[in-house]
């Protein structure tokens, strides 16, 4: 039976007769997809080659992120103040300039850091925007 009518108890917002893999063929309407917040997407390579690509909210860090989603090898002893060196990542090279440089503080605490190279950051300093949509990075095999 194909129903005219969504029945009276249907969320609002929502579709019956949109397809997709959503649970019981209910898929959001178009407004409250445009009220959604803007999420990154960041992707994190392990030594090993191993990716996961999670999402990452406008204003965290890119460590707050990985912590969030139970990334491997970022520890954040120091907890994003700056203080450590164990969030330590290298940024892809295509993604260099958006994240910028890092500040006279974070160089000096890179220092503490195995195998620096001059794409490393420490993912405490560097703040998800829109612009970081897709960002990569790499954790050092030093952090295992």
């Amino acid at each position: 039976m194909k129903l005219r009518h969504p029945p009276a108890n249907t969320p609002p917002g929502f579709s019956l007769s949109a397809p997709g893999p959503f649970v019981c063929g209910l898929t959001p309407s178009p407004i409250a997809q445009e009220n959604r917040p803007f999420m990154a997407n960041i992707t994190y390579i392990q030594p090993d080659g191993a990716q996961q690509t999670v999402a990452g909210e406008p204003g965290m860090t890119v460590m707050e992120t990985a912590k969030k989603h139970l990334i491997d090898g970022i520890e954040a002893e120091c907890g994003g103040a700056c203080a450590c060196a164990t969030c330590h990542v290298y940024v892809d090279e295509a993604w260099r300039a958006a994240v910028g440089p890092p500040s006279e503080m974070e160089e000096d605490m890179l220092d503490f850091a195995f195998d620096v190279r001059p794409n490393s950051r420490l993912s405490c300093q560097i703040k998800i925007t829109e612009a970081l949509d897709g960002l990569i990075v790499r954790v050092p095999e030093k952090q295992f």
